[in-house]
């Protein structure tokens, strides 16, 4: 797969670094306290909220996997984007009010005020774990492979160290610098990069078909449009699709501090829902704009043997001039806004739930210093690890895969315990700690042992509802007697001025029937 890049081309991704560059050193002269770095003053408004969320979750390995999985088995794949919506729509009327009116930094801190600091403390460090080890690492080496292979085909990746090292430096020098700010400003910058760019590949496939949907469809495998598949697939079984991916999705787009950050920094609650709206409504452009086009792939490329050359073979084989810097430009915008996410919320994280509460003393200024220290250390702990990940394969696809049994007993306990107000305090620490037990004995004998063939989507559901019923039957045992905080149970304060709607085009009850509207006509079209 030989390729030169252009000029032209080189110019576009180094006018690109150029303006993310300006933007960390304006926005570094305004970060002067923790709220600054870790939450932008909680001054962001609805735009930057929803272009962030939409950027920070197209990461390389979706532009890839997305592409790979959309080739080999159909735009079933689609469904982990368009479900983002509902999710979002649900966290906005039921999950953001709670956020917002308790004003707090990380989503760990709402889960100690609803349950206790051992919850606080667990949270943390799984999220921390999954935003380096899997989120920033594997960013880094989907990119940085994808980008060797480009610049360097034929070497066997003897460049993707360097690669990881300067992706990496890039994104953590502006992201501690700038912290929050940076990140989302840069992240409205490249999630127009990654529609604009995107798009343009989309309508050139297109055009190889002479823009007839006929033809474009006419030689594709069965089943390779449908979205809902039989309750016995592989891919992805319709009961999985239906509540699965749901709660899985809610962890990620509610709970995942390097997402849902978005949200705190918020200027006001209206603000924080229609930004939610806004990146659900974006998370509907994926199946038209990116797995479409790699789905009709198959017809102009049949031999691909490893889905993961999709992507490449798409950009050196059918984009002109201009349009191969555009696309680069955009694949390295989606490194660089999973990246600055990650880093920027595992140092929130470290540095608001185990460093501050043990040093509340500290001021503003060592604030952001011990901000910026953790930034560079999970940068150096990923660049690493990344190049690591091509000599363990299988790890690799163990940790991914274990993603699912993970974090649903944590969405059981959020969720219990937001809708539940009898959810003992000390409850949710042992009815975490005994999900977690159950899910990793279900992961030896699933994914690693063979033993149990269930989709994982089906698993998230039964370690769900069963943590649930853990953390029913602990609060029972330990019976009723105590206090909970204020604003951390169903329903919230209704008084407060932020619930009340605005006018009707700013009414979140709008936004998210048009947003649901949306995606039920989107489903029914490629059902």
């Amino acid at each position: 797969m030989e390729m030169t890049i252009h000029p032209i081309d080189i110019a576009l991704i180094v006018g690109y670094f150029a303006v993310v560059i300006g933007i960390g050193v304006y926005v570094s002269r305004q970060t002067k306290s923790g709220d600054d770095l870790f939450l932008a003053g909680r001054a962001l408004g609805f735009g930057v909220i929803g272009f962030s969320l939409f950027a920070s979750n197209i990461s390389a390995q979706t532009l890839i996997g997305l592409a790979g999985d959309a080739y080999e088995t159909g735009i079933a794949v689609s469904a982990y984007e368009w479900m983002a919506g509902l999710v979002l729509v649900f966290a906005a009327i039921f999950v953001l009010p709670f956020y917002i009116r308790t004003k707090i930094s990380t989503i760990p801190e709402f889960l100690e005020r609803r349950y206790d600091g051992r919850v606080r403390l667990y949270l943390s460090s799984i999220t921390i774990f999954l935003s380096i080890i899997v989120d920033m690492a594997g960013g880094l080496y989907a990119g940085s492979l994808v980008l060797d292979k480009l610049f360097f085909p034929g070497q066997g990746g003897e460049h993707l160290f360097w690669f990881c090292l300067g992706l990496g430096l890039f994104a953590g020098i502006y992201t501690a610098a700038g912290g929050l700010k940076a990140v989302v400003l840069t992240d409205v910058l490249q999630a127009v990069i990654l529609i604009i760019g995107s798009a343009a590949m989309g309508l050139i496939i297109f055009d190889k078909f002479d823009w007839s949907w006929a033809k474009a469809t006419a030689e594709l495998p069965e089943g390779h449009l449908s979205m809902i598949r039989p309750a016995d697939d592989d891919v992805l079984p319709w009961p999985g699709l239906l509540l699965g991916v749901p709660l899985i999705g809610f962890y990620y787009w509610t709970m995942n501090q390097y997402i849902i950050q978005r949200a705190l920094g918020a200027k006001n609650l209206e603000a924080a829902r229609a930004g939610a709206m806004l990146g659900g409504a974006l998370k509907l452009l994926p199946l038209f704009i990116m797995i479409l086009p790699a789905a009709f792939a198959i017809s102009l490329f049949p031999d691909i043997e490893n889905k993961d050359q999709v992507f490449p073979t798409m950009v050196t084989e059918l984009l002109p001039v201009g349009a191969v810097g555009l696309v680069l430009a955009g694949l390295i915008a989606a490194i660089m806004s999973s990246v600055d996410s990650t880093l920027n919320s595992a140092s929130t994280l470290v540095t608001l739930d185990f460093i501050k509460p043990n040093k509340p003393d500290l001021s503003p200024r060592q604030t952001v210093f011990v901000g910026r220290v953790c930034t560079f250390v999970f940068m150096a702990i990923a660049i690493a690890w990344a190049p690591q990940i091509k000599d363990f394969p299988g790890l690799w696809n163990y940790i991914q895969s274990a993603f699912a049994y993970i974090t649903t007993p944590l969405v059981a306990i959020f969720l219990t315990g937001l809708f539940w107000k009898g959810a003992h305090p000390k409850a949710g620490f042992w009815a975490l700690a005994l999900g977690h037990v159950t899910s990793a004995a279900l992961f030896a004998l699933g994914p690693i042992g063979g033993v149990i063939n269930v989709h994982f989507t089906i698993m998230a559901i039964v370690l769900t509802v069963w943590t649930a019923v853990l953390l029913v039957i602990v609060s029972l045992v330990l019976g009723q007697n105590f206090k909970l905080a204020q604003h951390v149970t169903w329903p919230p304060d209704e008084k407060s001025t932020d619930m009340r709607p605005g006018g009707m085009l700013s009414d979140y009850r709008l936004q998210a029937g048009v947003l649901v509207l949306l995606t039920v006509i989107m489903v029914l079209v490629f059902w």
